[in-house]
């Protein structure tokens, strides 16, 4: 647990209580910012005013992701960058895409170049967050196994 101060507020927050508030929450567009919670990257003012009950505007970008990060979530900022980290040198976007697709394995995402911007069970509720959020982005479900890909590795 971890008191929080936020807007003249203290705040006993937990790393489960923020899981368990954002369990049924679809995340927001990323600006710049995003924390990893429950899979799923939120912006972190967002996450802290589920949680929390206050106003965006009472708090900063700054101070929400340094709470979430000192409950042990993963912050992180949008990077410009066309390969991930440690990515193989093979494959489209030198191994980039399929490095940011595997989180998403078996599920309907919506795809804006490299960044899955949302994820869901079915297309449905994917085309609806885009129409809510006013975006447009690739609709496609994350093949399983490599059988469902129909690519070489599947014995095909």
């Amino acid at each position: 647990m971890s008191t929080a101060r936020v807007a003249g507020h203290d705040f006993d927050l937990e790393h489960a209580q923020i899981e368990l508030a954002l369990s049924g929450v679809d995340p927001e567009p990323i600006n710049q910012h995003y924390a990893v919670i429950n899979g799923r990257r939120f912006p972190p003012k967002q996450a802290l005013a589920v949680v929390t009950g206050l106003d965006r505007a009472d708090f900063t970008t700054h101070q929400a992701r340094a709470i979430l990060q000192r409950l042990g979530f993963g912050v992180y900022r949008r990077s410009s960058q066309t390969a991930a980290p440690g990515a193989p040198e093979r494959g489209p976007h030198g191994g980039a895409e399929a490095a940011v697709l595997e989180p998403f394995t078996g599920r309907w995402i919506a795809q804006e170049g490299l960044e899955v911007v949302f994820d869901a069970d079915t297309p449905e509720a994917v085309v609806r967050w885009l129409h809510r959020n006013h975006r447009r982005a690739r609709v496609w479900r994350v093949p399983s196994t490599p059988a469902e890909t129909g690519s070489a590795l599947s014995g095909r």
